[in-house]
């Protein structure tokens, strides 16, 4: 009997992206005996040194393997989630969200230096607004740097001295093997994830439905669910990847209750103070902080309820009044 040829995944070529859409691979072949082998497409985020807010967002990451997708050159595909534009793509479905890695943001200083190690004026290297905005709030007297390329590339740029530490995505620097170099772990109550950070999304052609059922294996609710509520949040705050925007969802074990936390900040932040991230004026601008629960299943109705009670807050004129340029891509 002739075997099945194996099945195309489409993927960004960084080392990031190379190594978690290896994990998704393993993990359909486990569960569906299928083999799957790795196919490389390069993106125009990939290979531009522009600020991703002037070349269209992190959804530059996104199109060029939508669009291997659809001509058919690869049979599915797997982007970090957080990338995604929440918009619906025509002729892709979302057929999984493999278990969530974890969610929360890292720094990796020089020498191993911590946020409170930094020496004043120190050096940050983030292209993300909600990162700089709540960084700011941490340790007001340092100063966020705009820096762009993968993981890499990036903490090569703080180890020859442009920078006394980055941030990152802790799962990222998970994935390439390098968290032996974080320096501290923020957790979510002092620094707000990006909607959908430490999540994959697994898409294939729409019509393909035989293949949906088979990636639909490796799909985790609770991480969809959560997943969901944060993008609806980012959604119906009509707010993009590079907005000063944070969301985190979470189940309790062993329950079907979802929590919520989205946060909204003014960038740059430099004048709030420490403890100052829940809803308010600070320093003459808002910071709105605001945290929901429903059940799993009302996820994406718990992200527009909790946006709604956010924009009656005044989070459109913090989103209308950042410009900042900047991105959490490959990280």
């Amino acid at each position: 009997m002739k075997a099945e040829a194996p099945l195309r995944l489409g993927s960004r070529k960084s080392p990031m992206a190379v190594s978690q859409s290896g994990d998704v691979a393993r993990l359909i072949t486990e569960r569906t005996g299928r083999r799957v082998e790795i196919v490389g497409v390069t993106t125009f985020g990939d290979v531009s040194r522009e600020q991703l807010t002037q070349i269209g967002g992190t959804g530059v990451f996104v199109s060029a393997l939508r669009e291997s997708l659809l001509r058919g050159e690869v049979d599915f595909a797997v982007h970090s989630l957080k990338d995604l534009p929440t918009g619906a793509a025509p002729g892709i479905a979302l057929a999984a969200v493999p278990p969530r890695d974890d969610p929360r943001d890292a720094l990796v200083g020089r020498d191993g230096a911590k946020l409170a190690d930094l020496p004043p004026g120190g050096r940050v290297g983030t292209g993300s607004p909600r990162r700089a905005a709540q960084l700011a709030v941490l340790r007001g007297d340092v100063s966020c740097v705009p820096i762009r390329g993968n993981a890499n590339t990036r903490l090569a740029k703080m180890q020859a001295g442009e920078f006394d530490a980055v941030v990152l995505a802790y799962a990222g620097l998970a994935r390439i093997g390098l968290t032996d170099l974080i320096s501290e772990i923020f957790e979510p109550d002092d620094m707000v994830p990006a909607p959908g950070q430490g999540a994959l999304a697994v898409e294939c052609r729409a019509d393909d439905t035989a293949l949906a059922a088979l990636l639909g294996t490796v799909d985790h609710p609770a991480s969809r669910a959560a997943v969901t509520a944060e993008r609806s949040l980012l959604a119906a705050l009509e707010a993009g990847c590079s907005a000063p925007v944070g969301a985190f969802a979470s189940c309790p074990a062993n329950t079907n209750l979802l929590h919520l936390e989205g946060i909204v900040l003014g960038s740059p932040a430099a004048n709030l103070q420490p403890g100052a991230l829940d809803s308010g004026p600070v320093a003459g601008r808002m910071v709105i902080r605001e945290r929901s629960e429903a059940d799993a299943a009302d996820a994406v109705r718990l992200g527009r309820e909790l946006a709604a009670r956010m924009l009656a807050l005044g989070a459109a004129g913090l989103l209308r009044t950042d410009e900042t340029n900047g991105n959490d891509a490959d990280d």
